[in-house]
């Protein structure tokens, strides 16, 4: 596989989870993924791209055919081995006996190399040691993805390790359907290592991909921090002239704040999305996810049960552990989303009064009436909330790969999973970095707020990289050495 941009053809057996594989892989939810066996009858090809430039492709085949006819023309054929797989295209090209394998091969035909895609959770088969024969004759670089599609069955993975070492350079386990960026990055790792000659081109995609996730944490971070910006010196006002309906003002106007805020986290969610690839298809957020309440729904508080004392130290700016002590309680029942003092006092402004948070004003005019303003925000707990939020919904896009076609249930994301990146439990200097920010955004203070806000940025990237799974590159990873491997030469 000697050329600029690495090619790998996915094959397998239909219905293995290949089209999984691809869209996991290559961050591309346009792979058409069905659970009818051998709907892709072609070869389609997906494209990494990275700053304009095609950095890796991936090419989705059809599953085999005949592979045992295949295998007997294979073992019959007597021209030059490179040649091999050429000759049997041109032979059976246009027929009806073997298309599809004509089809899978002509990647291979141009020197792709080869990912095979096996579920591990189905019996070994005859016939996958057949297909598994027909990659080792084309003495391409090979690998194989053992593809958990069902986690709770294991009882066959060891003879699928045990006979895929005797046709494979790597023998590699992945869940398609649950790979972060570490397992997608550890993968491209392993294949780096199956082809000498490659290896260059590997290190650079790799080194790339690296470059370009990092990246997105970084324009995570600053979407955050515009959010808050943006939050913190919003204002309206209105001016009522009947004073016997400055109340139903007062409301209407808080109500059209909180909208309006709403709007903004709605926006750097979309933001957050993009950076991520997420671009076809919509899923519903888990049910019990704290992004599925709105940011000032009054039920929140009714699902924590605090009380009006908690509410009131809370919009004092000094309940940073009201949220987990409260989360504890219930059992587990948000999945330590309700951890910061922010989603707690934001969503109960409604219930607790906006003053706390922006500060409803009433001024008198000299022409008679009133001005009515809200905002901006004089309590940091809407921006601990408003955060909160955007480190949950990074949480779920980075979390949910590009190949599930499902609604989440409500194991999809696990407690412990989040809880301790949140703003309730973070330790005592990022509060401090994150409470000189809010000051400095409130202050106005433009030195102040570029220095502190670097500070803030920082230590934004920090925690998203840890919630992300994606921090500094490993030593075993890094091209100083091979993986560890295992008496097949598989890593372990």
């Amino acid at each position: 596989m000697n050329r600029k941009t690495p090619v790998f053809a996915v094959l397998g057996h239909p219905n293995e989870g290949k089209s999984s594989v691809v869209s996991t892989l290559a961050e591309d939810d346009r792979v058409k993924i069905s659970p009818t066996p051998g709907e892709t009858r072609e070869c389609r090809e997906y494209p990494v791209v990275i700053d304009g430039a095609t950095i890796l492709r991936f090419i989705d085949t059809p599953g085999f055919q005949n592979p045992r006819r295949t295998l007997e023309w294979l073992d019959a054929y007597t021209g030059p081995d490179e040649r091999m797989i050429s000759e049997f295209i041109r032979t059976h090209r246009g027929g009806d006996d073997f298309s599809d394998e004509c089809e899978l091969l002509a990647p291979l035909a141009d020197g792709a190399g080869i990912i095979f895609v096996v579920d591990g959770s189905r019996p070994f088969r005859q016939v996958d040691a057949i297909e598994m024969e027909i990659l080792r004759k084309t003495g391409l670089p090979r690998m194989i993805v053992i593809n958990t599609k069902d986690r709770e069955t294991t009882d066959n993975i060891a003879v699928w390790k045990q006979e895929a070492r005797k046709h494979f350079n790597t023998v590699r386990m992945f869940d398609a359907q649950r790979a972060g960026f570490a397992q997608r990055i550890g993968l491209l790792e392993s294949i780096k290592h199956i082809d000498p000659e490659g290896q260059p081109a590997l290190e650079n995609t790799i080194a790339a991909f690296w470059a370009d996730w990092h990246q997105r944490i970084g324009e995570t971070a600053a979407i955050i921090e515009q959010l808050l910006q943006t939050v913190t010196g919003h204002k309206m006002e209105t001016v009522c002239k009947d004073t016997a309906h400055i109340e139903a003002a007062r409301e209407a106007l808080t109500r059209s704040y909180q909208d309006r805020i709403t709007k903004f986290e709605k926006q750097a969610h979309q933001e957050i999305k993009k950076r991520f690839k997420h671009n076809l298809f919509s899923y519903e957020l888990p049910p019990q996810s704290i992004l599925r309440h709105d940011l000032f729904d009054k039920k929140t508080w009714q699902v924590l049960g605090l009380s009006r004392r908690q509410m009131a130290i809370a919009g004092a700016g000094i309940g940073a552990g009201i949220g987990a002590q409260v989360d504890l309680a219930l059992g587990g029942l948000t999945f330590g989303v309700f951890t910061a003092v922010g989603s707690a006092f934001g969503a109960g402004s409604a219930a607790a009064g906006m003053k706390k948070i922006a500060g409803a004003r009433i001024k008198g005019l000299r022409l008679g009436g009133v001005k009515i303003e809200v905002g901006p925000v004089e309590n940091d707990a809407l921006l601990y909330v408003l955060t909160d939020r955007c480190l949950v919904y990074f949480y779920h896009v980075t979390h949910w790969t590009h190949s599930r076609r499902d609604a989440p249930d409500a194991g999809a994301f696990e407690k412990t999973d989040i809880t301790p990146h949140l703003s309730g439990a973070w330790p005592a200097e990022n509060r401090k970095i994150s409470r000189e920010f809010f000051q400095s955004l409130k202050k106005k203070d433009a030195r102040g707020t570029g220095t502190a806000s670097v500070s803030f940025r920082k230590m934004l990237v920090s925690v998203l990289t840890d919630i992300s799974g994606s921090s500094d590159r490993p030593e075993s990873l890094s091209g100083q050495g091979a993986p560890p491997l295992d008496s097949g030469g598989s890593p372990v």
